[in-house]
């Protein structure tokens, strides 16, 4: 790692982070040629050279394109076979079963395959496992009832690339198996007719960044070529990145190549508003402006995943296939009502968790680098969510385990350059847990009686040394250093041109040197609201999110009337016809 002064000399901020200028002196380089060769604003260019742009390709980064990002879709193991099973499935007009996750990514690649098979007149039975009663992958009991329905295809979509017994199972039925996955995969792989998947050991794509609509998408653009060549017309696959969107946005992978692109054309297809379900969600969620990529993550996203956590885990793809405005309503309603529900279960899980977490550092004689916290009682669809803020509060992976009904299953969030689905697929191999997996940024796990603290200290012992270098590399990457006057309308829709952001393609974070902090409000929900003042008089709107009672939002009451280094990001508020730059702080620096 190229060294990087503190930005601003800040060497320990309110959330104890250095600041570091996101560009090295290279970067800094490059971000002045794409700005001269390009005629880019300077704050632009770095932003782009920031996130891996450089002079020969940023007219392709200012404008992802699917024409120029897609590969060949048989560049990935086992989909020149996939295609051709598929293919004669349709052909024949044989019964086809889709077997998906319960969560955004299960719903859309369900809904996306789905979708397409209706296409043809085709009518595949659906099913999404409950959470509780079934758990995570393919299961023996429901690929029965598949079969019984007269199933003679079973497709698992984002899930299955561990399931041997369950598909082993379908197979000795008489079904033939196909996967279509994105997980990380154990060597050994599960005897069937086709797995895709490019983070098999075996892959050689280079698409593992995909999440499973991801992989999906690229099967059906090989099968509409396929198809084609017997004289069958498939859908306008273009028409279907509204799905493909949510699910990698929702799924956290990188926002990167091919993903860049999906996204950026999703979003443009959504702001159409054809698919009446998807309209129906972003009615409940009171989205009424185009969307962005921001909004499927933190708005329509968690509604759908709502019901895989709390409710019925099949509403999220029933929604999304629904062509009856009134089932679409009903449905994004009670999605909705399941998403407040969430909430107030999260809040409640969240204060012991986090007491658990501080109980944890505090006591130890070395702070724990890998945090483990469990709960009796506690409703294992939340686990995750309570996971990933331990995650961003403690800066450090963080596994929430829930021991519900006898059953002790977990899930865990990392940070960048820990590898934690590797982590939990080894302490499988290793007996300390029943089973699990997921890919570097999350990961599931069920554990045997008692085990908890075995598997802490699994992790502890694995993960360790990766989490200190991580942690220590932390500092704050800020990309420009700017005063109030500069956020206007114009800037922030200026560096959209860099999105859409998200996980690999982070968020501009802007400095605010020297700025006097005005008014301070606690909000509900524990956000604060400030007042940011500039040398020059100009203020701006800022939001300290979730903050109250927290080092950031001590912080920010310690300093009213006083000046500080402020960081975060800016973005358009559109409220009652009004558009206005609001701030979103994410570190303050006392002078």
């Amino acid at each position: 790692m190229n060294h990087r002064p503190p930005f601003l000399k800040v060497t320990r901020s309110a959330l104890q982070r250095a600041w570091a200028d996101r560009l090295d002196a290279e970067g800094a380089r490059r971000a002045e040629a794409i700005a001269d060769i390009h005629g880019l604003p300077n704050t632009l260019a770095r932003i782009l050279a920031g996130r891996g742009a450089e002079v020969t390709n940023t007219a392709d980064f200012l404008e992802p394109r699917l024409k120029s990002a897609m590969p060949d879709p048989l560049v990935m193991l086992d989909a020149e076979r996939a295609i051709a099973r598929l293919a004669e499935a349709i052909v024949s007009r044989e019964p086809i079963a889709i077997f998906g996750d319960y969560d955004v990514d299960g719903a859309c690649s369900a809904a996306l395959l789905g979708g397409y098979l209706r296409h043809f007149g085709l009518r595949p039975f659906i099913h999404i496992p409950d959470r509780l009663t079934e758990g995570y992958g393919p299961n023996s009991e429901a690929i029965r009832g598949l079969k019984a329905e007269g199933a003679s295809l079973l497709i698992c979509v984002d899930c299955g690339t561990s399931g041997h017994a369950p598909l082993a199972e379908a197979k000795a039925l008489g079904m033939d198996v196909i996967v279509l996955d994105h997980h990380q995969a154990p060597l050994e792989l599960p005897a069937i007719d086709a797995l895709v998947n490019p983070n098999r050991q075996d892959d050689l794509s280079g698409l593992g960044h995909l999440c499973a609509a991801g992989v999906v998408f690229l099967v059906l653009a090989g099968l509409n070529r396929a198809l084609r060549e017997q004289g069958l017309a498939g859908p306008d696959l273009l028409r279907e990145l509204d799905v493909v969107a949510l699910a990698t946005v929702a799924d956290v992978v990188p926002l990167t190549g091919l993903n860049r692109a999906y996204v950026a054309q999703g979003l443009k297809v959504m702001k159409n508003r054809e698919r009446i379900g998807l309209a129906a969600l972003a009615d409940v969620s009171r989205l009424d402006s185009a969307p962005e990529a921001w909004h499927l993550g933190y708005l329509l996203g968690p509604r759908i995943n709502a019901g895989g956590r709390i409710g019925d885990a099949a509403l999220g793809a029933r929604l999304l296939l629904s062509d009856n405005p009134e089932e679409a309503r009903r449905i994004a309603e009670t999605l909705d009502g399941l998403n407040r529900e969430r909430q107030a279960v999260e809040e409640a899980m969240l204060l012991e968790a986090e007491a658990q977490a501080l109980l944890a550092l505090g006591l130890a004689e070395e702070d724990r680098e890998v945090l483990v916290v469990a709960g009796e009682g506690w409703h294992p669809g939340i686990v995750g969510i309570i996971a990933g803020r331990l995650k961003e509060r403690f800066r450090r992976p963080a596994f929430a385990i829930a021991a519900y009904e006898g059953a002790l299953t977990g899930s865990g969030r990392s940070i960048v350059g820990v590898d934690l689905g590797g982590a939990v697929r080894a302490s499988v191999e290793a007996g300390i847990a029943l089973k699990g997996g997921g890919h570097l940024m999350a990961a599931g796990v069920t554990l045997p009686p008692g085990g908890v603290v075995a598997f802490a200290d699994f992790l502890e012992q694995r993960l360790a040394p990766s989490v200190r270098i991580a942690r220590a590399e932390d500092a704050l990457s800020i990309d420009a250093a700017l005063s109030a006057e500069s956020l206007t309308p114009d800037f922030v829709t200026g560096i959209a041109r860099a999105g859409p952001f998200g996980s690999g393609n982070p968020e501009p974070v802007f400095a605010l040197p020297s700025h006097r902090v005005a008014e301070v409000m606690e909000l509900r929900g524990g956000h604060l609201k400030a007042n940011l003042v500039s040398t020059g008089g100009t203020r701006i709107e800022a939001m300290a999110f979730r903050a109250a009672g927290k080092p950031l939002g001590d912080a920010l009451l310690a300093a009213r009337g006083e000046m500080v280094h402020a960081a975060g990001t800016a973005s358009l508020d559109q409220w009652g016809g009004r558009v206005k730059v609001s701030f979103r702080l994410v570190d303050l620096a006392r002078l």
